[in-house]
Parts: structure tokens; sequence; C-alpha cells
């Protein structure tokens, strides 16, 4: 697949970033920067990527952590997959949320095993070519040294001021002490340093991961739990295994879009571009009424699947291919009309997420790890800069459905890697991260891609449309006036609305031996290559 270079339609004012041997791409530059230090150590793809996620949980804290979930899927001649995502306590029931017509967001009724530790120990076992202390260099160095805080993280941040500071319960004092330690987020360009984050990483790295789910640091998790009310325990912990699985995919035109399956929402974008297949895209501007329209209304019957049937998949009652059918896409397309279908909400909060790419010569990585929603639950295990994840939030509270809480059971999972390949060969890797906005931007990306044929740096700066519920639709500002006046008129309830409700993406796409490397300007990101 050609793109073209000199073709810049939105003015971002980046420009993509050319390599021959190797490329890294995150939402921070000091991440960023993490991962070209391994490579510059003779380091490979997986090295670089592991270590940009470890430091990311350091520089931007708003989005992951030590305590967050993660998902990869890697290139070394054949994709492989990797779900580490963790599972509810084995104490959990749904008992636990009697009186509550919701999932709550904060608190320890939303932590589940958290497995962003597991992905990194096993990416680096069967990839890895530094020794895995090293990977943790940077971000101990960033903790303990400090860092400027980037803009957007910043923002972020004091975005939380108003969820996480009111909270009183014991089980939250530690975490406010750690991410407001003057009662208060940190400004733009403010130094801030953790030297607890410091010491739990070097924990980690010594141990090879083993401390986190059975050794010092799971007592420490666990007894927390015990202390104030929580429900993770050794036993949780040390049961945990990340899973190995096999990428899922649709044609859509020339691309072979890859997804993780579920308990992930990957499978929404493939269900959605199933149903763009049909109708000739490419007869429609990109920025038109038309393209935006057909793109909402197949991601909105996506989303009605999606919601209603995938879970984890021991618990899911409607299978993986009978979703992926291009047979039933073809049905469901002739649902998609002039004017918009009001449909039942996706439902899931906004979502505190990173992702992450790098490429060499041999490999390929794309990453992905999340708190869920901001900064998380708001629970950091005391003298650890543990900050759990609240992926429970994920669960539904409906009886008898699919992705209703049980105890050892991994919930609905929103973060998604992505992958692009054609005529068998790879392309690369490529991500937008936001809870419910993850499909709907790569769907995006892959329409202007393979539809539009803009290049990668392109692809991630048009301004984007989301789909909340029903009817309502966010739109991006930049989007063409005629187009939000046709979007309503088609019966679309349009809002515009800021940029960092739209995701935050990268991507590292390979054109014959050149490598093209892009970071969205919706976050702080930066993509670099040599």
């Amino acid at each position: 697949m050609n793109f073209n270079l000199n073709h810049y339609p939105y003015p971002s004012q980046r420009r993509v970033i050319l390599g021959k041997r190797y490329a890294a791409a995150t939402s921070q530059p000091l991440a960023t920067l993490a991962g070209m230090e391994m490579f510059l150590a003779g380091g490979n793809a997986v090295d670089a990527a592991i270590a940009m996620a470890i430091a990311l949980t350091v520089v931007e804290p708003t989005s992951n952590g030590i305590g967050s979930d993660a998902f990869a899927i890697v290139w070394d001649g054949k994709l492989h997959g990797l779900n580490a995502s963790g599972k509810s306590p084995e104490n959990f029931s749904l008992e636990n949320f009697a009186g509550m017509d919701v999932m709550p967001v904060l608190g320890w009724l939303t932590v589940t095993v958290p497995g962003a530790v597991s992905a990194w120990r096993n990416l680096w076992e069967k990839w890895g070519k530094l020794p895995f202390e090293q990977l943790f260099t940077p971000a101990i160095r960033y903790a303990e040294e400090g860092f400027p805080v980037s803009p957007l993280t910043a923002q972020a941040w004091q975005r939380a001021e108003e969820i996480y500071l009111p909270l009183t319960s014991p089980e939250f004092q530690p975490f406010q002490q750690v991410f407001f330690p003057n009662n208060r987020a940190p400004q733009t360009g403010e130094i801030w340093h953790s030297l607890v984050h410091a010491k739990t990483l070097r924990e980690i790295a010594q141990s090879g991961g083993e401390s986190f789910y059975r050794g010092k640091l799971a007592s420490a998790i666990a007894d927390f739990a015990s202390d104030t009310g929580g429900f993770l325990t050794t036993r949780d912990l040390a049961n945990h295994e990340p899973l190995w699985v096999e990428p899922i995919s649709t044609q859509y035109r020339q691309l072979q879009v890859w997804e993780i399956p579920p308990n992930g929402q990957g499978i929404a974008a493939l269900m959605a571009l199933n149903l763009l297949e049909g109708f000739e895209m490419t007869k429609y501007p990109r920025d038109s009424v038309e393209s935006f329209h057909r793109q909402i209304e197949a991601m909105k019957l996506a989303f009605t699947d999606v919601h209603r049937h995938v879970a984890d998949p021991d618990f899911m009652e409607v299978a993986i291919a009978d979703l992926l059918d291009k047979n039933y896409a073809k049905e469901r397309q002739k649902l998609i009309q002039k004017n918009a279908i009001p449909l039942a909400k996706p439902g899931l909060p906004k979502g505190g997420t990173v992702y992450l790419c790098a490429c060499d010569r041999d490999l390929m990585v794309s990453f992905i790890q999340s708190n869920y929603d901001g900064f998380g639950s708001g629970i950091l295990v005391p003298d650890t800069a543990i900050a759990l994840q609240n992926r429970a939030s994920g669960f539904t509270l409906e009886t008898g459905h699919p992705n209703c809480v049980a105890p050892a059971k991994r919930p609905f999972h929103t973060i998604i890697p992505g992958f692009l390949t054609q005529d068998d060969k790879p392309l690369g890797p490529f991500g937008v991260m936001g809870a419910p906005m993850q499909p709907q931007g790569h769907l995006q990306v892959a329409v202007n891609l393979a539809d539009y044929h803009l290049n990668p740096q392109a692809a991630l700066d048009a301004p984007r449309w989301r789909f909340l519920e029903g009817n309502s639709i966010l739109l991006e500002r930049g989007v063409p006036q005629e187009i939000v006046e046709g979007l309503r008129e088609r019966g679309h309830n349009i809002q515009i609305a800021p940029e960092y409700m739209f995701g935050k993406g990268q991507m590292i796409l390979r054109q014959e031996d050149a490598l093209i490397a892009a970071s969205e300007p919706r976050a702080d990101g930066l993509a670099l290559a040599s």
C-alpha cells in the first residue's frame, strides 16, 4: 500500500516521520524517548514497547499505571495476541452490588486483578533481547529525578481533581497522597516525581514481575484490600495468567484489519467495517454528510450486538464467527438508510488509556494498557504506587447477561490494539484510545486509509465523530459546518466537543523499506524513527 506522504489535508502542522531501522510512537514524548533508548542500547521493538509502557505509568499516570490491564499484538513473521486482562476476585458476587442499578466506577467493587505487569513479563520472555531490569531504567529515572508534566496530561490531572479529591474513605487516602500531594493536580511544566513509583518498579524489575503476583507486592495488595473492605486476595493474584490468543480479523477493501478477540471490544470495529463494505464509500468525499452518516450508523449497529453478546469468551452464548459473518453483515446493512436509527447506548465510562507501538526490521508491536476510567478506582496500595484499575466497571448488573458480574470472570474490555496487513504482509500497528471511542477510532482510521488513501498522519489527524447513545453524536471542532447541519437534518442529535473526547492515536506502517510513524495532535505524543 502506497501513501501520499506529501498530502496534508488537515492543519495539525505535523508531518509523517520516516525511518528504516526502527520506529516508536506513544502519547507522551518522554515515553517515546524511553523506547528509543532501548533501540540505541541494542534492544528490539518488544524491548522498546515494554520500556515505553513502563515509562507511561510514571509520565502519564492519568491514563494508566502499574495496576493497569494490557493487551498486545506482535508480528514476528506471523501475528500473536496477548490478553493480559485480569479476572474478578473469587469472592466477588452479584450480591455485593445489592441496591445498585449500574456498576460503580470508584472503590474496591471496581477492581479486578491487574494484568499489565504480566504482559511486560510475558512479552519479554518470548521476544526480549535486553535484560528485563534494563527496560525499567527510564521510568525509574523519571520517577526519581522528576519530569515536567506535559500539557494535556496536566489538563486530565486537573479534571480529575473534582472526582478524586472529595473522596474521604480510608481506602482513597494513599492515592490522594501520591497523586495530589498538595491537595491539587500539578500544572503544565511543573516537575512531578514519585520515589514510591521508583521503589515499586525496582521491586518488579528485580523479581521479574514475580513480586507483583506471588511475593511482597502481592501481599501488600491483599493486605490493604483486607484492611479496607476490598476483595483481592493473594490467591486471586497468584492464579492470574495472561492468555495467548489468536487475533481476529476482517478484510476491508485492500486491508486486513486485526483485533484481539473478546473479552475486548475490537470485534465492534470489525463488525462495523463489514457493514460498510457493501457501500461504495469512495463515491462520497471523506468530509461529507453521506460518509459520516454511513460510518456512524454502521458503528451503532455493531455496538448494539457487541454490548448484548460480548463478554469473557467462557460466558459468551454467540460465536465470534457468527458475529463476523459477512452474510449477517449484509442483512444488517439493510437497516442503514437515509435517516438515523435510534438504538440503545453502548453505555461504558469515558476511559483512561495509553496506546503505543514500536517496529524494527523483524518485530512489530501494537500495545495498549489502561486504568479504564481516568486514574482508575482511586485506590492505591500504600508505599507501592500501585494505583488499581477500575476494570470491573465494564461488567453489567443485568441478570442473565453474558457480561453480568460474577467471580473469577474477565469483564468486557474496552482497550484494543490494532494491526493492519495486506496480502499476508505486515503493514503495521495502530491504535486509538478512549473507551467506546476505540473501535470508532479504528473504524475511522481504516476508512481513511482504505477508502480515502490518506497517509498515516493525515488518517489520524482527520476530524472525528463519536457515537454516544441513541442518536447522540459528538463531532470534533473542525468538522465542516455543512456536515454538522446535514447530520442534524438526518435525525442525529449533534454536539460539538473538545478534542480529548475523540481518543489519542499512534500508528507505524511499512511502505516498502520505509517505516512511517505518526502520533496525532490530540495527545502530547511523539513519533520517532531512525
